[in-house]
């Protein structure tokens, strides 16, 4: 018979490497697999006091939330249209020559919605005044126009006060249309 050549001993060569390789790759893996998971892994009585740690205060916090919840109900938003729109103008030689504003107020409390709408020509009145002594350049940007939105719900507030309401009731003021021209 002939004598094996060369290449006929090669690929037993190969083939044993490659098994060796991938056994070395697979013991890697794994061993890395178990240590990353070992090492992430906290001990039982740390864990364990966590939770109670995390259980305690979540306890505490539904306590404190009950509480509110016991105590006060919170009703469903209203909103009151403070109708027709606002209209000012701007002074002659602005980049804009008239604002318009539609605005309407949040409340939770039904009987303060009856308030807002029998006390609306004196929360218009106040509200015209301060959007007419306006600036175009403070009103341009979002901040002047987020400013303007405080200031607003200050005013209702102190007009409600006046009128002996309960200013607190008075959640926000939102302007649902926003028009410079």
């Amino acid at each position: 018979m002939s004598d094996p050549t060369p290449a006929d001993a090669a690929p037993p060569k190969s083939k044993k490497k490659l098994l060796i390789v991938i056994i070395a790759a697979v013991v890697l893996l794994g061993g890395g697999g178990a240590g990353a998971f070992f090492f992430m892994q906290k001990p039982a009585d740390e864990s364990s006091e966590e939770e109670d740690g995390k259980s305690a205060k979540h306890d505490k916090d539904d306590k404190e939330k009950g509480k509110k919840k016991e105590g006060e109900v919170k009703l469903p938003a209203q909103f009151v249209a403070l109708d027709p729109p606002f209209v000012v103008n701007f002074e002659p030689g602005a980049s804009a020559r008239f604002l318009q504003i539609t605005a309407q107020v949040m409340t939770r409390d039904p009987h303060m919605k009856e308030f807002l709408e029998a006390n609306n020509p004196i929360i218009r009145n106040d509200l015209l005044l301060l959007f007419g002594n306006k600036q175009v350049e403070e009103v341009a940007t979002q901040e002047g126009k987020e400013a303007l939105r405080a200031a607003a719900l200050e005013a209702v507030r102190k007009i409600v006060e006046a009128e002996e309401g309960d200013p607190e009731e008075i959640e926000a003021v939102y302007f649902t249309s926003f028009v410079m021209q």
